[in-house]
């Protein structure tokens, strides 16, 4: 029986002690209960909250996995990365709405399925992957797809079907410091009391540890900022909302290591005084949800979290999760605070910085899930050792998530510097082309660079390396990357909302054979203005996957400028040929005549 969604909502609300920063969480747990927002939810959410009805649809209608329309009791979701379409999940796709009688992106008539694709799910290791009601199913088949369609028709509940359905791997082939490492739960902190505050900001700074999203800004100057920081309160956050196509180390580590990530978030409350803490658990990392409410209650149990922390009077500290709910750009730190305060995921102006101005608008930490289960190795052995691992700018290990066209797909571990080649040959990849490093907003190395090597002195990742073999073609791949983009806008700023969209149409313009050197160099236009007028670093980046594969693969362009005049994308002649072919008439009146005969 479907719940009342107004007790849905007053049920969801009370859990939350009615915060309307937690808007997001109470949304999203209505959905879960009903499937979707309904108008009675939302009008018990807007007397209870006080919130006006517009900021509730705009919140509501921010996120891609929330809906405020029925969607069907199932709600199907294909991860649509390039390296899932590598492994042919556009057929699969199209198998399953085959089966099920269903158009895709629509809800069946009778309401019981609806079937579409997303960005990536971070599964690129085992997929072709997909979502069903929010939920992970990995290694997707022609047989798999079937039995599925049957547990649909049969309306069997999601939590019936075969566990094997909902497996998913860590895939872990190197580990060095980090993965090898075995945690005992409070360790490093007894190691960082021992040593005091002070020092262990110290050991940090001499660590050299830098932000493992991307950014790479030193961990322990941004601690050191965050204690200084004027305000009342002071917070941490740990970024687990890694929506870069091709990254999934963040699900690896959250799955075996989250005791050492939740203890490098308690060493930061250490270090700034903060006194409460978040996870933001990417939505597509819902699964995980339980195994880390999990952790987080044995660690309270252990006196590892909650108040007077291993003993010491003062030292109080607890951790939330915050799912989110299907936005790219959350990854982005001042999104992903204005997401934890019941808001749209958009990005803020800088100045001032989270570390001065963050949640709530004081002093907040924002590290990556890596970040912080590396800064217990800094605690546990000291930050001159861990300098004393990888290069001069880059120390210590990184993880790469290795996908795409290779024997063995997961999770390798190497210091810094390691050269591609090297990564390559460890993950059995064979004639290779290309490899895409830190997702589409990274770098795309040529096969005469892989001497080049992983660190922020010349290839600086957030983790994902997807490799390509000569089979594949790189404009799609960065066609792909460019309707990635263009899906993840948040609309806030027009160069980017309108010039992403442009640029999928001039990349789709060339793929259905209507290019010329005219469109050609509108796209290199169109780069510079997105790159110079958006408002985030998504917009920035948006044209680096086309920057990139211009310049490393221009014959994969060239031979696409099929005109040598400009050639408009639309065709009207043709596009009325569906027309033509339902009313069984084809006579000369019914098409377009050609301009001469007019």
């Amino acid at each position: 029986m479907t719940p009342d969604p107004a007790e849905a909502a007053a049920t969801a609300m009370a859990r939350h002690r009615h915060d309307p920063h937690e808007l997001l969480q109470v949304l999203r747990e209505v959905q879960e209960s009903c499937g979707w927002i309904t108008p009675e939810a939302i009008d018990c959410i807007q007397a209870r909250l006080g919130l006006p009805r517009s900021k509730i649809l705009g919140v509501a209608t921010f996120y891609s996995f929330l809906h405020i329309n029925p969607c069907g009791r199932y709600r199907i979701l294909f991860s649509d990365n390039i390296t899932d379409r590598m492994l042919g999940n556009q057929v699969l796709l199209d198998r399953m709405c085959r089966n099920l009688w269903i158009e895709r992106g629509k809800v069946s008539e009778d309401g019981l399925v609806s079937v579409d694709s997303t960005s990536c799910t971070g599964l690129c290791d085992q997929g072709p992957a997909i979502l069903v009601n929010g939920i992970a199913i990995t290694r997707l088949s022609e047989a798999r797809v079937d039995e599925i369609c049957d547990l649909v028709r049969e309306q069997i509940p999601v939590g019936d079907w075969p566990a094997e359905f909902f497996r998913v791997d860590e895939n872990i082939h190197r580990r060095d410091v980090l993965l090898g490492t075995p945690w005992l739960p409070g360790a490093a902190l007894q190691a960082a009391m021992a040593r005091g505050t002070e020092a262990l900001i110290g050991e940090m700074k001499a660590s050299r540890l830098r932000g493992r999203g991307g950014a790479g800004f030193p961990a322990g100057l941004k601690w050191q900022a965050c204690r200084d920081a004027p305000g009342k309160a002071r917070y941490l956050v740990c970024n687990a909302d890694e929506g870069e196509p091709g990254n999934f180390k963040d699900r690896v580590l959250l799955a075996t290591a989250a005791d050492a990530v939740i203890e490098g978030m308690t060493l930061g409350a250490l270090a700034t005084g903060a006194w409460r803490g978040f996870i933001y658990l990417r939505g597509e990392y819902r699964f995980l949800l339980g195994h880390l409410e999990g952790v987080l209650e044995r660690r309270r149990a252990a006196g590892l979290l909650g108040e007077s922390i291993l003993g010491r009077e003062g030292f109080d500290f607890d951790v939330a999760i915050h799912v989110g709910a299907g936005a790219y750009v959350c990854g982005e730190e001042s999104a992903l605070i204005e997401s934890l305060e019941g808001k749209r995921g958009t990005p803020r102006n800088r100045p001032p910085y989270p570390v001065t101005h963050g949640y709530l608008g004081q002093p907040t930490v924002v590290n990556n899930v890596e970040t912080f289960a590396s800064s217990c190795l800094v605690a546990l052995k000291g930050g001159a050792w861990y300098a004393d691992i990888g290069t001069r700018e880059s120390s210590g290990t990184k993880l790469l998530c290795v996908s795409g066209d290779c024997a063995r797909p997961g999770i390798y571990e190497y210091p810094f510097g390691v050269e591609v080649r090297q990564v390559l040959e460890d993950c059995g990849a064979r004639k290779t082309k290309a490899v895409q490093v830190s997702g589409p907003s990274g770098a795309c190395v040529p096969a005469a660079e892989f001497g080049r090597r992983i660190g922020f002195e010349d290839l600086p990742t957030a983790g994902a390396l997807m490799v390509f073999d000569e089979s594949r073609d790189m404009f799609q791949v960065a066609r792909n990357f460019v309707h990635f983009f263009a899906h993840e806008s948040c609309g806030f700023c027009t160069p980017c909302r309108v010039g992403t969209s442009l640029l999928t149409q001039m990349m789709d313009k060339l793929a259905n054979g209507h290019g010329s050197p005219y469109d050609f160099a509108e796209i290199e236009k169109m780069n510079l203005i997105l790159q110079s007028m958006s408002h985030c670093g998504l917009g920035h980046s948006a044209c680096n996957p086309v920057l990139t594969t211009i310049a490393k693969f221009r014959p994969a362009y060239l031979r696409r400028l099929a005109h040598e005049e400009f050639e408009p994308a639309f065709d009207l002649d043709r596009a009325l040929g569906a027309a033509r072919q339902m009313t069984g008439r084809d006579d000369p009146a019914a098409h377009v005549l050609p301009e001469e005969a007019t």
